[in-house]
């Protein structure tokens, strides 16, 4: 890959935050000068300890991750959040503004958290590539902890193990059965669990019922999940689960999971990127055009998907043999 330079680079590598914003918005609309400039700067990454927060909507979870991250500085963290909004369905770009979601950083805190939100860009609530880069962009920068908040829908709730060392799950009481609902897959990703809103009628009763789920399910890590009760909006507990986090984290550490972690990680992102590049030179070798007349055949029943596919991949590899011939 050839090196693309971009005039944020350098104050990027001064400590610049305004260049780190540009930077992440080239992330979200020019990723290959980013992909370009984390390939040169490879030697800043992997020393960020990643967070993942997920839980329902109206679990509290933009205020507990403000009181999380204010407590996190105050104990010496450099600490970086990204906000996985939602997508307007007309611009792509996030609904919901720093500022809007989380109104107290701006005068508590410090210039050692960065905030930004982030578009899920139309997919079901997943997290965006972006993400993944804007997270290594934190990572380069110099941010020791880096929290990802995602919207709490669809697919960004298990997405996130995609991109965290360590996740916490959010419940809190009052919202129907709460952990009957919670999909199965959201337990197993967490590492930690939040009973937030502790002080409703019925935190003692999801606590129980999340000490009593976890006992059914045998760690094979050997490290124990914790049930944590928080008040976020009094900051009640929230410096218990700062110790958690960073307790699991030297768990990872030093049992040598966190290595295996992070190598299933980068397969997983390899096969995600040959993935994409491979569908980009295909729609790129066989034509817009083609492309789209096959999708009409689809439609009209005239074909098979199956049958489309081995029919397009045969002209794909037609081509690229006729190319490299002449």
């Amino acid at each position: 890959m050839s090196v693309v330079k971009a005039d944020w680079q350098e104050g990027f590598l001064a400590g610049d935050t305004r260049a780190l914003a540009r930077a992440i918005s080239a992330a979200e609309n020019e990723p290959e000068v980013v992909h370009s400039f984390l390939q040169e700067h490879s030697g800043r990454l992997g020393r960020a300890h990643v967070v993942g927060i997920t839980g329902p909507p109206g679990a509290g979870k933009s205020t507990l991750t403000g009181q999380l991250a204010v407590t996190l500085v105050a104990r010496g963290y450099s600490v970086g959040l990204l906000l996985v909004d939602p997508s307007s369905p007309f611009t792509g770009g996030a609904i919901l503004g720093d500022r809007l979601r989380l109104p107290d950083l701006a005068q508590g805190s410090s210039s050692q958290i960065y905030v930004r939100s982030l578009s899920s860009r139309g997919s079901m609530g997943g997290l965006s590539r972006a993400t993944a880069d804007a997270i290594k962009l934190l990572d380069a920068f110099g941010k020791d902890i880096i929290i990802v908040e995602t919207v709490g829908t669809g697919q960004s709730e298990t997405d996130i193990i995609s991109v965290a060392d360590s996740v916490v799950v959010l419940a809190v009481p009052g919202l129907g059965d709460d952990i009957q609902a919670m999909k199965a897959g959201i337990l197993e990703i967490a590492d930690l669990f939040v009973v937030n809103k502790a002080d409703r009628d019925g935190a003692d009763k999801t606590e129980r019922e999340l000490l009593s789920m976890l006992k059914l399910q045998a760690s094979s890590s050997g490290w124990t999940i914790p049930v944590i009760k928080t008040v976020a909006i009094r900051n009640e507990g929230i410096a218990d689960l700062a110790d958690q986090l960073l307790a699991h984290y030297e768990f990872l550490q030093t049992s040598g999971l966190l290595l295996e972690v992070r190598t299933a990680r980068v397969k997983s992102e390899l096969n995600e990127l040959l993935q994409l590049r491979l569908t980009q030179e295909f729609q790129k070798v066989v034509g817009a055009a083609r492309y789209e007349e096959y999708t009409q055949q689809i439609v009209s029943g005239n074909i098979s998907p199956y049958e489309a596919v081995n029919q397009l991949w045969q002209e794909f590899v037609s081509e690229i043999k006729r190319s490299a011939s002449s």
